[in-house]
C-alpha cells in the first residue's frame, strides 16, 4: 500500500507540474490572441481527474484491495508507458499544449509526432491511464467509474469542443 500511495502522490505531483506548465502556455497563447473554448467543462475535468487519484487511494485502503502481481505489474507498465506518450504529445505540441482548449490564430494544426497517427493521442493516454493506474492495486471500482465518467466527458464535451476549436485554425489557414 505504501508504494502505491507513493505512485499516486507522484502522479498527483506530475499533474500539478502540468497545471503550472498549462498556465504558462495559456498566458503565452493569450498574449498572441489565443481563444479559449470549452471553459465550462474544464472544472469537471479537474474534479474527475483529482477524484480518480483520491479514489484510488480510498478504494485500496477502505476496501482492502490486494496487489495481484499478475494484474498489477502489467498495469504499472501500461501506466508508465502512458507517461512516455503523454510527454511525446506535450513535446510535439510545445507551447500549443494546454490542459485547456486554447487555439492561437495563425499557428495551425500540429500534425507531427503522435499526431501523425492519431487525432487525439493524449486522450488515448487519459483513457489507458484511467484504467491502468487504479488496477495497479486492484481498484477496479475506481477504474470502472472513472472510465465511464471520463468517456461521457471526453466524447460528450471535450473532443467535440476541441474539434470545433481546431476547425477555426483550419478555416484560417
Amino acid at each position: 500500500m505504501i508504494w502505491f500511495s507513493i505512485l499516486i502522490l507522484a502522479t498527483g505531483a506530475e499533474r500539478i507540474v502540468e497545471v503550472v506548465l498549462s498556465a504558462r502556455h495559456a498566458a503565452w497563447a493569450f498574449e498572441r490572441g489565443g481563444r479559449e473554448f470549452g471553459q465550462r467543462h474544464y472544472p469537471f475535468m479537474v474534479v474527475l481527474h483529482t477524484g480518480m487519484l483520491l479514489a484510488c487511494l480510498a478504494e485500496v485502503f477502505f476496501a482492502d484491495r490486494p496487489f495481484l502481481p499478475w494484474l498489477g505489474w502489467p498495469m504499472l507498465v501500461i501506466a508508465i508507458a502512458c507517461q512516455g506518450l503523454r510527454y511525446w504529445c506535450i513535446g510535439t505540441l510545445g507551447r500549443q499544449w494546454n490542459a485547456r482548449v486554447i487555439v492561437v490564430p495563425g499557428l495551425g494544426r500540429v500534425t507531427g509526432g503522435p499526431y501523425r497517427f492519431l487525432t487525439h493521442p493524449n486522450y488515448v493516454v487519459v483513457i489507458a491511464e484511467g484504467i491502468a493506474l487504479p488496477l495497479v492495486h486492484t481498484a477496479w471500482v475506481t477504474a470502472l467509474t472513472f472510465t465511464v465518467l471520463n468517456a461521457i466527458l471526453l466524447f460528450g464535451f471535450r473532443i467535440p469542443t476541441e474539434e470545433r476549436a481546431l476547425k477555426t485554425l483550419d478555416a484560417a489557414a
